[in-house]
Parts: C-alpha cells; structure tokens; sequence
C-alpha cells in the first residue's frame, strides 16, 4: 500500500493498535539494495505489521553534497517493499513532512538537536549538522507512524549510536533493532552511493572492507594499541582513496580508544571517485 500523507499514515497505523498488531518502522531515503531489503525482512519476521518510509530528507544533506542527485526509484522500491511483505510504504514530499512553505533551518523549524558529544566527531565533523536533520526526521516520523520496533543498519553505525541515544533521553517508546552489515561477495559494504562507483570505483573502494577486516584479525591475535592497528590499514590505501578518518571509537558512547577491547568499533570514512562511502566493523 503506497501512501503519501500523514493523515493516511496514521488513519491505517490506529486501525492496527485497535486490533493489538505490533508495527515495525523502516525508515530509508529509497534506492533500495538488499541492505534494506534484510531490515525489512526482519521487520516483517518480528512485526504483524511493517512500514517503509522512502523520504530523501533535505535536511540532513549538507551545503555542496549529493540532494539533487540522490537516486529516487519509488517505483522500484515499492515493487520491492511489496514482494517483501511490507504493509505500507510511506513516500511524503517535502511539504507533506516539513509544512506549506518549508524553509529547512533550525531558524523557522523546530528541529532535534542531539548531544554534541556525539556529533562532533566521525562523520559529524565533515557534515555539520546531518545528524540534528536525521533526528529530526526520525523522530517525525516516530510520531507518525508510533512503531514498536524501528530497524536501523548497523553501516551507519554513529547514526544508530545517536538514535538509541535520542530514544532514551526523550523517552520514545519504541525499540531499536541494530542489524548486521550486509555487503556484496566481495566484502563491499551495500550502500545506495555505490550506484555512483564505475566497476575499476568499486574495485577500488574494496580498500575499506579489507583493511577493517585485517585490523580485526590482526585484534584477534593479540594486538590491541589502536595506533599500531590503526598504521596497519595505509597498506592498503592508495592515490585511488582520499581518507577522511579511520579512528576507534566506543560502540556505546563514541568516546575514543587508545586501547582496543569487545566494545570497540573501527570507523572509516573515504573518498573514492570522489564518492564519500563509510563503513565500520565491531572489534568483538
């Protein structure tokens, strides 16, 4: 079922919590890949009922980043929503979530602003204030569709750091389900920029996955000066990659590790074909 107003939404969402039925939310910008495809999947396993929103958020983008390109296959998606078994797919326009006019600024909308600490860091420092619009959609759309359960990917890991934080200090009733990063046989964390990579791109782009993966492995055996792993992943690094961060951050709190341990994620950030792609990889 394609929907594209709040009031539509909601009308559907109160005819379910009359009959008692457990709702789960998967909020994406659309372009979906088989990453998303596993979030809705087990929307639908847990859930009697799943929503997919496909919302490209003007206000998460950045001066200068990729909004107007951003690739858009409504069609697609919700084809594919359908054959997943999601109920409802939920495509507002701009207008729809932000109001008549919308003028996307902190100084005429009320927006989420989550703790600095968070966002000061990792992605945060490059696209300063992404994350205030990502909270802010997020928590929009919590309101709308009041989930039980929301299901997030673990790729973007700071994200999903900063919404569980969101959810606990506003006391949003609905749980967060982190899952698994779902990657192409060739280790290549799925992401809709991906779209953006020539195949020799992608190839190329293969530098991120392998070195967080030896990073992991060389923790297994022993190794736990985060200086030293990290000095372990520029082997793999070449003019073909522009390295934004590579750092090792707690899986709770972001705060920084010089000494790796089971609670440590590596973070990474580069550029390859001048496409910005993040991935992580949790050290347990």
């Amino acid at each position: 079922m394609l929907l594209h107003t709040i009031k539509e939404v909601r009308e559907q969402i109160k005819e379910w919590k009359k009959q008692g039925l457990t709702v789960g939310l998967v909020p994406t910008m659309g372009a979906l890949h088989n990453g998303h495809k596993s979030l809705i999947e087990k929307s639908v396993e847990k859930c009697d009922k799943t929503v997919v929103s496909v919302f490209v958020n003007p206000i998460q983008f950045c001066p200068g980043e990729d909004l107007d390109k951003y690739p858009r296959t409504l069609d697609a998606d919700n084809k594919l929503c359908d054959e997943i078994g999601a109920d409802i797919v939920f495509a507002p326009n701009p207008k729809e979530m932000y109001g008549e006019g919308h003028i996307l600024s902190n100084d005429f909308l009320t927006y989420v602003i989550p703790p600095y600490f968070y966002t000061d860091k990792l992605c945060g420092k490059s696209r300063v204030g992404h994350f205030d619009g990502v909270c802010t959609v997020v928590n929009k759309l919590f309101n709308i569709v009041q989930p039980d359960f929301a299901f997030f990917g673990k790729k973007d890991m700071q994200q999903l750091i900063i919404l569980k934080k969101m959810v606990q200090d506003l006391n949003i009733p609905v749980e967060i389900i982190p899952c698994p990063i779902v990657r192409e046989e060739s280790g290549l964390a799925l992401s809709s920029r991906n779209k953006y990579l020539t195949e020799q791109g992608k190839i190329n782009a293969l530098a991120l996955s392998k070195l967080l993966f030896n990073i992991k492995a060389c923790y297994n055996k022993g190794v736990v000066d985060t200086k030293y792993l990290g000095e372990t992943a520029y082997s793999f690094l070449n003019d073909n990659h522009s390295l934004e961060y590579l750092e090792f951050r707690d899986k709770d709190t972001l705060e920084e590790k010089t000494i790796a341990d089971d609670n440590t994620v590596v973070f990474i950030a580069a550029r390859v074909e001048n496409v910005r792609l993040i991935d992580n990889i949790e050290l347990r």
